[in-house]
Parts: C-alpha cells; sequence; structure tokens
C-alpha cells in the first residue's frame, strides 16, 4: 500500500478549508489537491515544514506507512 497522505484528516480536524492552507503556506491549490490524494511523488521538507507549523501538527500525524 505504501504512504498514506491524512492532510484530509488534518484539514477537518483544525476545520480548515484546503484554500486557506494553500494561501497561508504559499502553494497552489493545485499542488496541495495532488499532496492531499497521494499522488505527489515527492514533497519539499520546507512545504511539510509549513504545513505542520500552520496545522500545529507532526509530519507522522499527516504521513502514514501502510503495509
Amino acid at each position: 500500500m505504501g504512504i498514506v497522505v491524512n492532510l484530509d484528516v488534518m484539514l477537518a480536524k483544525r476545520k480548515m478549508k484546503s484554500k486557506e492552507l494553500a494561501e497561508a503556506i504559499g502553494i497552489t491549490e493545485a499542488n496541495l489537491s495532488i499532496l492531499k490524494s497521494g499522488k505527489a511523488k515527492a514533497i519539499r521538507f520546507s512545504t511539510l515544514e509549513a504545513i505542520c507549523k500552520e496545522l500545529e501538527c507532526q509530519p507522522g500525524d499527516l504521513l502514514e506507512y501502510l503495509k
């Protein structure tokens, strides 16, 4: 199964919309959508850090490894 992105879960917990997060961290909604869908091949640490800072969470809250 691989790496699962739980960004939707964290957005729901924080009652935040994708558009708000994208604006807050300085990426496009399209790029955020690719990340949320799990179709991204990579993520910059700076982007991951910005998401964690904005959502007040840890990288492990966003990314999960499933066998």
